[in-house]
């Protein structure tokens, strides 16, 4: 079975048209083609040889093709320009020149129906464009290498029929799309999710969200039956499973019936919540079980890990809302399209990951001291009982087992959160042919709600308890002791026989 692919690029060329009823463009719309199609020109000579003006023309694009339709489950939209620029000698492209947009969207749901506005902006883009050839006669006619434009991104498809029209207005005396070179073509690509690959997502969704909710009930009942407070560990799980539930429910079934274009900021927030949450709960989890300070079981004792972690989401959070929050208003909008926009979101983007590296750094190294820590602790096993040794070296597998697999999906999560960005700003670079693997997607998101769920199954505090000096043989394989990493422990120690375990080394 092959599952559908993430997103799909349409290509889309615009028709040049004639905007014959001067200065009405506000109610007229230009349709490329169909019943009541404009009146279109073939090229700009034509419009030369026709003293048609620049300011005259609009370049329209129909979304999506002829005898196709758009649908919700496409989820958002995102489209890409690409300018056909040609060397004349009389009309060169001059150094940082900037090509000044007037663009309209409208939409309509049937063929019949007039066409509604959605926005319309005035655009200006940076056109970063390279000639491979001399700049000489010969070469008069062939086409500048240019590097694609953001153009716009809505984050519903909520219509079946959309029209793009674009006017390049010149204006000689303010400087105003003067020195762009001679446009032949304006193209654009949209992207757009695939329904398939959204109805796999929507039913992941759907399934997880109850199995998740279901063991968080049943792990926090097991919390509230002990004699003694939660502990910060039991806490900062039951908080990672909130997040992944707040996630998991799928909200996206709302997008299929409203008009909702903020629904992509939200599954970022959402995500960011996650993550966020995810990188607190690693540090306490390792610094619950160094034991080597006393500052344990205080939120207060981490803040010099937890607030990275808290500065580099924040600095994403406002990144995102520079770009999409804006979007909302502008579809247009792009945070790219500026000098100062583009320095800013690279300084967040820069000093995230800075945190990011720092972060990772100083988790591998508390990895390391819990590893030492505990083989230190391991030596002390044999002068235990048979019983409670063999006990103790099971749990302290586990440990190592869970610690193994924790990175193992961080280091999944570094590389999905790569890849992913590199595929939103792909066409950054200019390639539209990267595609990831909806296997990939939904195999990261899968994962994630596997490790949450093994971390409340293995850590939910059983009921046993386990005396000092227990010997009786009732830790054999068959018990249902075998199956957590924790048991009770009456007194303030903390939540695992090996936390235990190594406060007591420590307190000797």
């Amino acid at each position: 079975m092959h599952a559908p692919s993430p997103t799909t690029a349409v290509p889309y060329m615009s028709v040049k048209c004639i905007d014959v009823r001067k200065n009405h463009h506000k109610t007229k719309w230009l349709m490329p083609w169909g019943p009541n199609h404009c009146e279109k020109l073939k090229d700009f000579d034509e419009a030369v040889s026709r003293q048609i003006e620049a300011n005259d023309i609009v370049f329209a694009v129909h979304i999506p093709l002829p005898s196709k339709e758009m649908s919700p489950w496409f989820q958002f939209m995102l489209f890409i320009m690409q300018l056909d620029i040609a060397f004349k000698m009389d009309n060169d492209l001059k150094e940082n020149a900037e090509i000044t947009l007037d663009v309209s969207l409208a939409y309509r749901d049937n063929m019949f129906d007039e066409w509604e506005e959605i926005a319309h902006a005035i655009e200006i883009r940076k056109l970063k464009c390279t000639f491979g050839s001399p700049k000489t006669l010969e070469s008069e006619g062939r086409h500048y290498d240019c590097d694609f434009l953001p153009f716009m991104e809505i984050g519903s498809v909520a219509h079946k029929y959309y029209l793009i029209n674009i006017r390049l207005p010149v204006n000689e005396r303010k400087g105003i799309n003067v020195g762009i070179g001679e446009i032949k073509d304006i193209r654009l690509v949209g992207i757009h999710q695939n329904g398939g690959f959204t109805k796999v997502w929507f039913a992941m969704k759907t399934f997880l969200t109850p199995s998740i909710l279901i063991i968080m009930i049943w792990y926090w009942r097991r919390i509230t039956l002990m004699t003694r407070a939660p502990v910060l560990l039991e806490k900062v799980i039951f908080a990672l499973g909130i997040s992944m539930t707040f996630i998991n429910i799928p909200v996206e079934w709302f997008s299929i019936g409203f008009d909702w274009t903020w629904m992509l900021l939200f599954g970022d927030i959402r995500q960011g919540i996650f993550y966020a949450m995810l990188l607190s709960f690693w540090i306490i989890f390792c610094g619950e079980h160094m034991m080597d300070q006393n500052e344990r079981n205080r939120l207060s004792g981490y803040w010099k890990q937890v607030g990275p972690i808290a500065v580099g989401s924040f600095c994403l959070f406002i990144f995102d809302m520079c770009e999409r929050g804006v979007q909302l208003k502008n579809p247009f909008y792009s945070i790219w399209t500026t000098e100062v926009g583009t320095e800013l979101a690279m300084a967040f983007i820069i000093v995230a990951g800075i945190c990011l590296c720092l972060y990772f750094l100083f988790l591998c190294f508390m990895v390391f001291q819990v590893f030492r820590n505990i083989n230190g602790k391991q030596s002390s096993l044999p002068a235990m009982s048979k019983v409670r040794c063999l006990h103790y070296e099971g749990l302290i597998f586990r440990f190592k087992f869970l610690m193994l697999i924790t990175l193992a999906c961080a280091a999944m999560t570094v590389i999905f959160f790569i890849v992913s960005q590199v595929t939103e700003g792909h066409w950054k670079w200019g390639d539209i042919t990267i595609q990831v693997n909806s296997a990939f997607f939904t195999g990261i998101y899968g994962m994630w709600n596997l490790y949450v769920f093994a971390l409340m199954f293995l850590y939910a505090p059983s009921h046993k308890n386990y005396g000092e000096d227990q010997s009786n043989g009732d830790l054999g394989v068959g018990s249902g002791e075998e199956l957590q990493l924790t048991t009770t422990i009456t007194h303030v120690d903390g939540p695992t026989e090996v936390y235990k375990l190594a406060r007591k080394e420590a307190q000797e």
